[in-house]
């Protein structure tokens, strides 16, 4: 067995398995929490090259939320000190040179891998949160009241179990399975998450043949969680993860389905492919040791997505 990007993060067997989040407090809209949504009182630290960020950065820009949670972007290159904070993008918090310094501030004995998206508490000084998955939930509705569009619902509760069941294998087989192929220290671990991998996007392609979105014509939740593996895959994790059996480009229904969204107002302006390779290919030295970042390959995101005709 090879020796591992994350060491702490593979098994015996040699499988990737991430590690859990830190912090999991809940901002609410009426405090119940102990927490209460504010606006100019929360930070939302990011980087445009990590995907789970990325779903922070998309509700953040479907909500209208960008004057009510300031936001920091870090270097997309991190070095063994984790991330880092940029001379053209400081810390306008604390004045931290990495985010490693925010995640000791917080709790001193952390020691395991600092991740983004964080979302911190500037009344406390503190992160309150660094799971995306909960804190897309908090963006999405427990600050409705200082949104400027409130009534996008991206977790409509009719939708709620749906959403849940395609969240379960999509962030499995695929969010979190490109990690699994990549960051696999033997084959039997590469190849288990391959095929689980490869499945899941048939089965989602199969889906999106017969609906425009993963729930039927509206965007969901659902949905900009399988994007954000989706915008990454081609340039990114066919190369570099050895996920190679097919490119989301070859698929029928996902390629037009990954336009469709890409052409969604104000979401290109959230995915940055500079970033995005140059993070995958420069900070994983196990993996890509010469941390030669690839010129290509010529993505086709702004042509016609031809999906409408799907619309319920």
């Amino acid at each position: 067995m090879s020796e591992p990007q994350f060491s702490k993060e593979t098994d015996e067997k040699g499988a990737f398995v991430r590690q859990q989040s830190a912090f999991r407090e809940k901002v609410t809209a009426d405090g119940s929490s102990g927490v209460q949504a504010e606006s100019g009182r929360y930070h939302l630290y990011v980087s445009y090259a990590c995907p789970w960020a990325s779903r922070a950065i998309i509700v953040r820009q479907l909500k209208g939320l960008e004057d009510v949670i300031p936001m920091t972007v870090v270097d997309p290159e991190r070095d063994d000190r984790g991330w880092r904070f940029t001379d053209e993008e400081p810390d306008p918090v604390n004045d931290f040179e990495y985010l490693a310094e925010a995640y000791a501030l917080t709790d001193p004995d952390f020691d395991e891998r600092v991740t983004v998206p964080v979302l911190w508490d500037t009344k406390e000084n503190r992160a309150v949160n660094n799971e995306s998955t909960e804190i897309v939930r908090m963006l999405n509705s427990e600050f409705d009241e200082f949104a400027e569009n409130p009534e996008i619902d991206l977790y409509a509760e009719e939708l709620r179990d749906e959403i849940d069941s395609l969240n379960e294998r999509i962030y499995k087989c695929i969010n979190n399975g490109v990690y699994r192929a990549g960051f696999a220290s033997n084959q039997e671990a590469y190849e288990e998450a391959f095929v689980e991998l490869f499945e899941a996007l048939d089965w989602v392609d199969d889906i999106l043949g017969k609906k425009r979105y993963l729930t039927g014509d509206t965007i969901t939740e659902a949905d900009w969680r399988l994007f954000v593996t989706l915008v990454r895959f081609d340039a990114v994790y066919v190369g570099h993860f050895k996920c190679n059996q097919r490119r989301s480009a070859d698929y029928d229904n996902l390629s037009g389905y990954l336009r469709d969204l890409y052409q969604q107002p104000g979401i290109k302006e959230t995915v940055n492919l500079d970033h995005i390779k140059r993070h995958y290919y420069r900070t994983h030295p196990k993996i890509r040791p010469t941390r030669v970042v690839p010129k290509g390959p010529e993505l086709d995101l702004d042509s016609p997505p031809e999906r409408e005709h799907l619309c319920l």
